[in-house]
């Protein structure tokens, strides 16, 4: 499976919640945080994306349903490894270490560390 660009990833991000959606309900759900963003832009996107493999499409309609190829946690699995590997020398250890150590919000900080309590028990 290709890795998606930083642009594909964000047309992702709007998709995964959807499901399943038009060209047309992609570029309304990115347009809440992108205003800019161009409805000609993201069906491009979205037929490149098809071509890559990281998106299927139902043609059996007017207009085109596209879903993700892969489910989100699946993927962001799949980038993590990708990133702990290249950038980590395979350390999860460091990762996380890096993670925490960049940007975790008090109320995230105490979430973690809740979990790894429950993990303990």
């Amino acid at each position: 499976m290709p890795k998606p660009t930083a642009a594909e990833l964000d047309l992702l991000q709007a998709l995964w919640p959807l499901g399943a959606a038009t060209a047309k309900q992609v570029h309304e759900a990115m347009a809440v945080d992108k205003p800019a963003i161009n409805y000609g832009t993201v069906l491009r996107l979205m037929q490149i994306m098809h071509g890559k493999g990281l998106l299927i499409r139902d043609e059996s309609a007017r207009s085109h349903v596209y879903a993700p190829a892969q489910a989100q946690d699946s993927l962001q699995t799949n980038l993590l490894k990708d990133l702990m590997q290249k950038a980590f020398a395979g350390s999860a250890k460091a990762l996380v270490l890096a993670a925490l150590r960049t940007g975790v919000s008090r109320a995230e900080r105490e979430e973690i560390e809740k979990m790894l309590r429950d993990d303990q028990s």
